[in-house]
């Protein structure tokens, strides 16, 4: 298999397992995909092949946010995927599962961004400006890999385990929240059970926002007014299921809520 079919043929195996909603093995191994570049290749087919069907992308997501799983996976930087519109909720409508495979879901904070960062040498003044809100978000995270046994490769390549994502409905202004010291309040049907804060992401949820915008300034690919990014999990992801109620709280920002259906 050349290098070309690889990278397709990776991505029609993804492709195929979200349609059937059956997962599969790595495909690092199955095909031969090395590397966060190759991976990437990967992502990039399904993207496109999504957009031809219509989809519409409405931001970026930040994964592996956390330097416990950064070890853990060997890597020093974080990843990064493509939200679409039509994952988007908002605070108390339903999530249907039923286009979910086996679903996770995490506290973070999402930033609005209110200006194009098209700058290939973007500076921490001009993505300040940038940030026109805040607002607490669920990310519901989903993997078409064989019992979440995933490795960097296989996370990038499945489009960083993007699935859904849920969020509140008053926004912040940066200059009113302290992003490090928030503290998270995850709670499934009633109890606690994760707990997390600002600093667990990568030091400071706008640490892990600037890093995307420079890494798509510098692609090519600028994040652009109106654009969402989720900033990577403020604390552990955990397991839920069809029925079960999500309600998470960020001090300062406010609550967001779904039940799961």
């Amino acid at each position: 298999m050349n290098t070309t079919d690889k990278f397709q043929h990776a991505a029609l195996a993804l492709r195929e397992a979200r349609a059937s909603r059956r997962t599969i093995a790595r495909v690092s191994e199955t095909f031969g995909i090395t590397g966060a570049d190759e991976a990437y290749q990967v992502s990039r087919i399904n993207i496109e092949a999504d957009r031809i069907k219509g989809r519409r992308i409405s931001g970026k997501k930040i994964g592996l946010t956390s330097k416990a799983v950064q070890l853990q996976l060997g890597v020093e930087q974080p990843d990064y995927g493509v939200l679409f519109a039509d994952m988007e909720l908002l605070d108390g409508q339903q999530l249907h599962t039923a286009g979910l495979i086996q679903p996770k879901a995490e506290g973070e904070v999402a930033f609005v961004i209110g200006r194009d960062l098209g700058d290939a040498h973007l500076t921490w003044a001009q993505f300040l400006r940038g940030i026109e809100y805040l607002l607490p978000a669920i990310e519901i995270v989903d993997s078409a890999i064989d019992e979440w046994k995933i490795t960097l490769v296989d996370t990038i390549a499945d489009n960083a385990s993007s699935g859904l994502y849920v969020l509140g409905l008053e926004p912040k202004r940066l200059g009113d929240v302290s992003l490090a010291g928030l503290g998270m309040d995850f709670r499934k049907n009633g109890q606690t059970v994760s707990v997390g804060s600002g600093v667990a992401c990568l030091g400071n949820p706008l640490v892990a926002a600037y890093w995307l915008a420079k890494t798509m300034a510098s692609q090519g690919d600028p994040l652009s007014a109106g654009d969402l990014v989720l900033s990577g999990a403020l604390g552990p992801m955990f397991t839920f299921q069809k029925h079960d109620s999500l309600d998470l709280e960020i001090a300062g920002l406010g609550r967001v809520r779904t039940q799961a259906s």
